[in-house]
This record gives structure tokens, C-alpha cells and sequence, in this order.
């Protein structure tokens, strides 16, 4: 079983911590996989190098594979990421994009109503990436934060996005690539430590939070995440839970909510499930980004589908 890490060498934001994590102990050229890619192997880790858009290359994790013949456990990908505010962050992500209809065109690779699976380690990563962070005095300098579901690639296997954000100045930054890179080094124990997030090893907390509602970089759902011990899985901003408004108001009665709302978060919800077996997945909302009906209906879904709902303490 090994990690797949991805990087592209069009943006410096991948390929710099990528760079950075190769220059630490122990990298090996890898397997030939395809002639546009490189290849490195460290234990039982696999760093995979191309040129083109990280959202591009689909089922990397497949195809390595059915090439090397090894099973792939994970996928990692190292990216950039832009933001409106153009803040410096550090961001730590599920991917898919469960909200988008048959015949959409994802802006960003992935397929509509597809959600990946989430990498279990995207909780525990982000509060050692905080602390990593710290160390090297990026804070508060950057952002330390989780973003919600969002992109492609289309993968397989357990995956998680690592960026740095959220202009060029931010993504040449070698200071915050050494950090991400860090970041890796000892989530997945190749210093000689015990990997960080290691869902197969849990005994004690079996409960797992699956983010609905709020913006796009999840503060409700952070401020739980951040604490010790807590598991996360996809996170459905409220642009992911689209819903159209049955006009209530103006005196309708049982008229049907549209949108995909329904099936983003049902698409969420499994394929966390499918990522953290034997666990308890609890939908934790943020009920005060959602109008009242709005937030009757997801509730009344997530009875209908038997998905509990957890406050903050109940995750812990």
C-alpha cells in the first residue's frame, strides 16, 4: 500500500513544497509511469510529477496501479489557491462536486453529483499544519484553514488537497513549501515517527464530522475540527446545497424545493462513509447561514436518511 502525492510543475505553489519534500532524506527516482511524468519513491510513499493543470489528470491513482502493479491507499496533491481577499493561507480540502447536474461542465475538473473520497487525515493534518506553521513563524502572517468540497481531479482512493494561497508573491513562497512539505514529512512518517491521521488505528473516537452549510472556508466547522481528536470528512459549503425557494411566503403550500441539495449531500455523506469505515458520521450545521425553510428541509432529509446530527460537543 502506498501514498500517491501529485504535483504539477505549472504552478509554484505544487511543485515547490514537492521540490522541497525530494530535497529531504531518502527519495529514490521511481517506476516509469508515463514519459511526460517523473517519478520518486521514499518508503512507502510515491511522488508523481507532470506539467499540466492539477485538475487535468484523472484516475492517477488507478493508473498507477494497473502500471506498477501497487495499491494505492491515498492521494495527495500539492496546488495552489486564489482567493478574492488575496490573504495568505495554508488550506487543507476534500474534493468533488456532488452539486452539479448531469450535462454541467465542471469548471474544474471532477464529474457532476461525483464526491471523492474524503482522506481521513484532513483533520488531524490541519492541526498539525497549524502547529508546523507556528514554528516557522507563518503565524498570523497566513491563514490556517480548511475549505470546503470543491474540484476535481477525479480520483479513487482517499484524497486530499494541501494549498498555499492566494497570490503569486504567496505561491513562490519557499518558506511556506518548506512548511507544506514538512507537513507531509511527518504526517506520514518518513522522519521514523508514526504517521498523523492513521483512521485504521483509531480505538477511542469513531465519530466523524460532515460540514453543511456556511461559506466556503467552514468557520463553524473549523472552530470543532480544530480541536483535538476530531475527524472530518466532506464539507458542503452552502453553494454546494443549492436550493430553490418554494415561494412559501407568499402563501404556497407543499411545493417541492428544487435544486441538487439532496443528492450533494447524499453523495457527501457515503462517500465519507465509505472513507472512515466503522465509523459515525454526524452532519454538524451551520444553521445560522440557512433561511428557517431551508434548514426544515435538510433536517427533515437527514432524518429521512437516517444521518445524525452532532453539536460541537458531541464530537469529541
Amino acid at each position: 500500500m502506498v501514498a500517491l502525492l501529485v504535483a504539477t510543475s505549472s504552478d509554484p505553489a505544487s511543485v515547490n513544497p514537492a521540490n522541497a519534500l525530494l530535497a529531504m532524506p531518502g527519495w529514490q527516482p521511481g517506476p516509469h509511469f508515463q514519459d511526460d511524468m517523473k517519478s520518486f519513491v521514499n518508503e512507502g510513499v510515491r511522488v508523481l510529477l507532470h506539467a499540466k493543470s492539477i485538475v487535468e489528470e484523472d484516475d492517477l491513482d488507478r493508473r498507477w496501479e494497473e502500471v506498477t502493479g501497487e495499491v494505492v491507499n491515498e492521494v495527495i496533491f500539492f496546488s495552489k489557491h486564489t482567493a478574492v481577499s488575496n490573504k495568505p493561507a495554508l488550506t487543507v480540502h476534500p474534493i468533488g462536486v456532488p452539486h452539479l447536474r448531469e450535462g454541467d461542465v465542471p469548471p474544474q475538473g471532477g464529474r457532476p453529483g461525483w464526491a471523492a473520497l474524503p482522506n481521513p487525515r484532513m483533520g488531524p493534518w490541519l492541526r498539525l499544519l497549524k502547529n508546523i506553521a507556528q514554528a516557522h513563524n507563518l503565524v498570523p502572517e497566513f491563514e490556517i484553514t480548511l475549505e470546503a468540497t470543491h474540484h476535481g481531479p477525479l480520483t479513487n482512493k482517499p484524497t486530499m488537497f494541501l494549498e498555499i494561497g492566494s497570490t503569486e508573491d504567496y505561491w513562490k513562497r519557499q518558506d511556506a513549501a518548506q512548511v507544506m512539505a514538512q507537513l507531509v514529512w511527518e504526517g506520514l512518517g518518513l522522519g521514523g515517527g508514526t504517521d498523523v491521521g492513521n483512521w485504521s488505528r483509531e480505538k477511542d473516537n469513531k465519530k466523524i464530522l460532515l460540514g453543511i452549510g456556511g461559506g466556503h472556508y467552514a468557520p463553524r466547522h473549523m472552530d470543532v475540527v480544530l480541536k483535538d481528536n476530531v475527524w472530518v470528512g466532506h464539507l458542503l459549503s452552502g453553494y454546494s446545497v443549492p436550493m430553490e425557494d418554494p415561494k412559501q411566503s407568499k402563501g404556497e403550500k407543499d411545493v417541492e424545493i428544487g435544486g441538487t441539495w439532496r443528492e450533494s449531500i447524499k453523495a457527501a455523506y457515503e462517500a465519507t462513509k465509505s472513507a472512515f469505515p466503522g465509523g459515525e458520521i454526524l452532519a454538524h450545521l451551520d444553521n445560522k447561514s440557512f433561511k428557517g425553510w431551508q434548514r426544515n428541509a435538510i433536517t427533515g432529509f437527514l432524518a429521512e436518511q437516517n444521518i445524525k446530527i452532532g453539536k460541537p460537543n458531541n464530537f469529541f
